[in-house]
């Protein structure tokens, strides 16, 4: 029986007048994240929406480290089952003004995961979520150039999310461009292309490291044999 499994069992026999609190890794003295996995995983299995009322709540907790496993389990089951904490956007947003970069960055990474269900709960928010990765961290940014990307998916705000895209990776770090052009590549058209390879041509001189310049090369090269000229 490998550890996961272990672990996994173990927490199905958990005695059922703990609560969700006494089952995150904090609570059982662990220091990994997998107790939080597997919590996310039962809950998402129980569709608990009891158990993520309680996630919610204790993210005011006065442990700052039951403030993280909330947060962690929190997106956890939005990678799993986006529905269940979906209603908890509002919460979820108004984390974003966390001094707890944890907290922060655990909000964003959540978000990200609902955009398809509440697209337009995540697209008047865009405003906040930008202002809060132009600060935060390098996974603060990705998650708010991966929301950016699903909405550009979406019909309503598909122009103004790729307007704002492309403005996101013109300034992008050089570190984070080839990906964030990559994770753009699905969304790119007839509409957006031409916008969306001059950026990059005028990224391109400025990419020091040859590996980073040769990945966006390869983006533009894609799309140029998407859509080539007529």
């Amino acid at each position: 029986m490998t550890e996961i499994d272990i672990i996994s069992t173990l927490v199905r026999r958990l005695p059922q007048y703990m609560s969700i609190i006494d089952k995150l890794a904090h609570s059982l003295g662990r220091r990994d994240e997998m107790p939080n996995q597997e919590l996310a995983s039962a809950i998402v299995q129980a569709n608990d929406s009891k158990a993520i009322e309680e996630l919610i709540e204790n993210l005011d907790h006065k442990n700052r480290d039951i403030q993280s496993d909330c947060i962690k389990v929190i997106y956890e089951i939005g990678a799993i089952k986006p529905e269940l904490i979906a209603g908890f956007s509002a919460a979820l947003i108004a984390l974003l003004d966390r001094k707890n970069n944890r907290l922060q960055w655990g909000a964003m990474t959540a978000l990200d995961t609902i955009v398809a269900i509440k697209p337009k709960v995540i697209y008047e928010a865009l405003p906040k979520i930008i202002a809060v990765a132009d600060k935060g961290s390098v996974i603060t940014n990705d998650h708010c150039v991966g929301i950016m990307i699903k909405l550009c998916v979406i019909k309503e705000y598909s122009e103004d999310a790729f307007s704002l895209l492309n403005e996101r990776l013109l300034k992008s770090p050089d570190n984070q461009l080839p990906m964030y052009a990559e994770n753009a590549l699905p969304v790119i058209n007839a509409k957006n292309n031409v916008v969306f390879v001059n950026m990059l041509l005028s990224r391109i001189n400025g990419i020091e490291k040859e590996s980073k310049r040769s990945r966006v090369e390869k983006v533009i090269r894609k799309v140029n044999k998407m859509f080539p000229a007529l």
